[in-house]
């Protein structure tokens, strides 16, 4: 009997970098930085805290100065924490106004047109990259004053650029309702409990190796569904409701936005679903031998999940894998090649922090760094281990500092994990749909864990007390549901 603990239930505990962000994020300033209490504080170069108000001046532009994309990307990301992305850009608005009036009173009319082209700049940077900040009407009403002040100063190239930029915003959250049909294709229908003692015959039932019976095209199909689920992520505001979704409940700003992490739930629930499907496909057929083929097609479509890249799935298997009414399987375990298996068990080792998993997932992104094809570039990582990292990163370090400054090196840090996300995110499928593979792992019924337990006991009896009084309970309890 394999007694391997449920991987869903050995998340890390503590932030997977926290030596990265040292004695500034434990709520102490340095006292060799000696700033004044309002000023942006740096160390060696790099931007450690700040006032709300001296942050949000170095976002905006001047005629001789333009904030990196990684500032802009990881200020836009952690004000929200702060303040309303359409306050923000009121006051980013009377700060370009002020500086285009101070301009025009020095009748410098080629440093306003400059002016208006970086305050064009940023805006566009920030529609495309959190265009769901514009879903609200405010955002796009200061959005618009912006543009029309600022289009004063040139009637062409920029009133044009500003026009291109606001019908993106409405193409983009005018899109959103067109995504339901895949939303629903991918929400996983659960069998009923009671449903198990009284289905059809288990020989007369489709198994997983009738529809796919190699390891490799059956990854591949996995790695594809796992590839959609990014997308509909892209498609929901990834770059701000990622962070929602992690902290939402402790932040006043995000309690109002918790509906745009529908997405988000959504993917971590496809974990569960997959994990259940995978622990369903072993209890329900009745014949050890072929029940024992079941198990090791699944061992290799974990590996070549490994091979791909796709560490999502890799561990939603093993985690089905090692559910109790699997685990307990001895007969069938007995027959199992189990060298294999206990290789991927050894990378997703939940010990020092999912060391093992870690190295593997920084190898792959070496590799995906210097790959030429988008096979070699999939970098799929776990997704739940990568919310909980972002969260407990936000839990374990302050928001503010002991002088009111904005931790803003923790939010560099979160922002720069949230980035590396989304660039694994942005490789295209290299491989192509199987519709008939792909309809039976989102549409196939999975077993409740009640269900599971009474199949697994079917299959191979009860051989202790313990397990004899669960099974009878089990039994009298769904029969009385049916």
């Amino acid at each position: 009997m394999r007694m391997v603990p449920k991987m869903r239930e050995s998340m890390p505990q503590t932030p997977i970098f926290p030596s990265m962000l040292g004695s500034s994020c434990s709520g102490q300033v340095q006292p060799e930085m000696g700033e004044q209490c309002g000023d942006p504080v740096y160390q060696d170069g790099c931007l450690m805290s700040g006032s709300l108000e001296a942050l949000i001046e170095r976002l905006v532009p001047t005629v001789d100065y333009y904030p990196d994309r990684t500032y802009i990307f990881t200020f836009l990301l952690s004000a929200r924490v702060f303040i309303h992305p359409h306050e923000i850009l009121a006051k980013v608005g009377q700060i370009c106004i002020k500086q285009k009036q101070q301009l025009e009173a020095g009748t410098e009319a080629d440093k306003v047109r400059r002016l208006a082209a970086k305050i064009i700049q940023l805006l566009r940077e920030w529609t495309e990259t959190f265009p769901f900040d514009f879903q609200d009407e405010r955002a796009r009403k200061e959005l618009k004053e912006i543009a029309q002040r600022i289009t004063q100063c040139d009637e062409g190239t920029i009133k044009k650029s500003i026009s291109q930029m606001t019908q993106n915003v409405l193409l983009v959250l005018s899109t959103r309702g067109q995504y339901q049909e895949i939303r629903e294709k991918i929400r996983q229908p659960v069998m009923d409990k009671g449903t198990i003692l009284k289905a059809k015959p288990q020989s007369a039932q489709k198994d997983i190796l009738s529809v796919c019976g190699d390891p490799l095209v059956f990854a591949q199909q996995l790695t594809t569904i796992e590839l959609q689920y990014q997308y509909l992520l892209k498609t929901s505001a990834i770059y701000s409701s990622l962070l929602q979704y992690s902290v939402y409940s402790t932040i006043p700003q995000c309690r109002s936005d918790v509906t745009k992490t529908y997405n988000l739930e959504a993917y971590d629930n496809w974990f569960n679903c997959l994990s259940m499907l995978v622990a369903t496909e072993i209890c329900k057929v009745v014949k050890k031998k072929q029940r024992t083929r079941v198990v090791e097609f699944f061992i290799d479509v974990a590996r070549e999940c490994f091979n791909i890249g796709n560490f999502n799935s890799m561990m939603a298997i093993i985690s089905g894998m090692n559910l109790s009414p699997v685990a307990r399987l001895k007969k069938t375990w007995s027959k199992v090649k189990t060298a294999k298996f206990d290789v991927l068990e050894h990378h997703m080792d939940p010990s020092s922090n999912f060391c093992n998993y870690r190295t593997a997932l920084q190898g792959a992104a070496q590799r995906s760094q210097s790959a030429n094809s988008s096979r070699e570039k999939i970098v799929i990582p776990v997704f739940n281990l990568f919310i909980k990292d972002i969260f407990f990163l936000h839990k374990m370090h302050p928001n503010r500092l002991p002088n009111g400054h904005i931790n803003f090196k923790k939010f560099v840090e979160i922002s720069r994990q949230i980035h590396d996300f989304l660039t694994w995110k942005q490789v295209e499928c290299p491989f192509e749909k199987d519709k008939k593979i792909q309809s039976y792992l989102l549409t196939s019924p999975i077993y409740t864990e009640e269900a599971l337990f009474v199949a697994s006991f079917e299959n191979e009896g009860p051989d202790n007390h313990m397990e004899k009084d669960s099974w009878k309970t089990l039994r009298s309890t769904l029969l009385n549901r049916a």
